[in-house]
């Protein structure tokens, strides 16, 4: 019987669709099954790699082949997809799975441990927190500004000012709209603790993961671009320096090159949305305060700032940030106030 050399998995629910394959490419055997038999069949095949796509429970699929003594390779679906022959099914896409295994130069994603998973996560609900208390903040703005009350930024501001207007005795609002405004105070307030009870999680990583520890001297890092990262990068060395990490967060220019000729456009924008805004915005703090500063990184700002604008000069910071925290993550370095020599470690 032939030797099963990788095993491709499309994932699913319930029902999982296999596709074994030897060290030749040449299918041994496709099987539809059940959790409890895809299980069974996984710890009953000699090791061996498993290859799925980097989707909803990939990674708690991975853990799990892994501690079977399987090698697991988990692959971008938009790697996938060129492989994918014919009509779209199930059966295909474990197909092309397996075919992706085989790829010298494929690049994989590496399996999250459970600790970065449950950060990552955190992030996940912590961001649609975020998301409702600012839908919650322009509701209340709205409301009140009908009424000739408006209300200056800040969200502190916002629940003192609500509870002056329901309190007030000149206040002319109806006894039903002061309750309706109290409630969205107080649901306010709430959403407000939900929000820094997880950042308390965040601040007590920062003290106790050593990564994330060193990754918060950077400039325009802080705790929750920290702990992102450390979530989501997993083993560094599956990139091969720093500027592939940074072209992996989608912070380098789009090519359209043809005949030895360079034509960029904008940024990518592929990968994880959720670090690039992170590490923009961070950047974007930076580069407002550094207009006082004479140190190299702030004079190599300005003349970003200054020949390309300010947009550019803070997605050129982040990009640089990206390099950093690469070098830092894969070497384990700490930050170095010498900027070009830091860049040098990420090249």
């Amino acid at each position: 019987m032939k030797t099963v050399n990788v095993i491709g998995i499309d994932l699913a629910k319930t029902i999982f669709h296999v596709h074994a394959v030897d060290g030749n490419g040449v299918e041994i055997y496709r099987k539809k099954l059940s959790r409890k038999k895809l299980i069974e069949l996984i710890n009953n095949t000699p090791p061996c790699i498993v290859a799925m796509e980097a989707c909803g429970t990939a990674h708690h699929w991975g853990r799990t082949f892994a501690s079977m003594g399987h090698d697991v390779k988990l692959i971008a679906p938009q790697h996938v997809k060129p492989f994918v022959r014919g009509e779209k099914n199930d059966w295909n896409d474990a197909k092309a799975i397996a075919q992706c295994a085989n790829i010298s130069d494929m690049r994989f994603v590496a399996v999250k441990s459970v600790a970065q998973q449950e950060i990552q996560s955190l992030h996940r609900v912590r961001e649609r927190y975020v998301g409702n208390r600012t839908a919650l903040g322009n509701e209340m703005r709205g409301i009140l500004a009908e009424y000739g009350y408006v209300i200056v930024t800040g969200y502190t501001k916002l629940k003192a000012r609500v509870l002056e207007i329901i309190q007030s005795e000149d206040c002319k609002l109806s006894a039903e709209l002061k309750r309706v405004l109290r409630d969205l105070r107080e649901e306010l307030i709430e959403l407000d603790e939900k929000i820094f009870n997880i950042e308390k999680i965040f601040m007590g990583l920062c003290k106790d993961v050593d990564v994330c520890k060193r990754l918060i001297k950077i400039p325009g890092v802080g705790v929750i671009t920290a702990t992102a990262i450390w979530s989501h990068i997993g083993d560094a060395q599956v990139f091969k320096n720093g500027r592939a990490f940074a072209a992996y967060l989608g912070l380098v220019p789009r090519q359209n090159s043809s005949g030895g000729k360079a034509k960029l456009g904008r940024i990518t924008k592929r990968g994880d949305k959720y670090i690039r805004r992170l590490l923009i915005h961070g950047a974007r703090a930076v580069v407002r305060f550094c207009e006082s500063k004479e140190d190299k990184r702030s004079l190599w700002i300005k003349r970003i700032d200054h020949e390309r604008g300010r947009n550019k000069a803070c997605v050129a910071l982040a990009n640089k940030n990206a390099r950093i925290i690469w070098a830092m993550v894969a070497h384990g370095t700490e930050y170095q106030i010498n900027f070009k020599r830091t860049l040098e470690q990420a090249a």
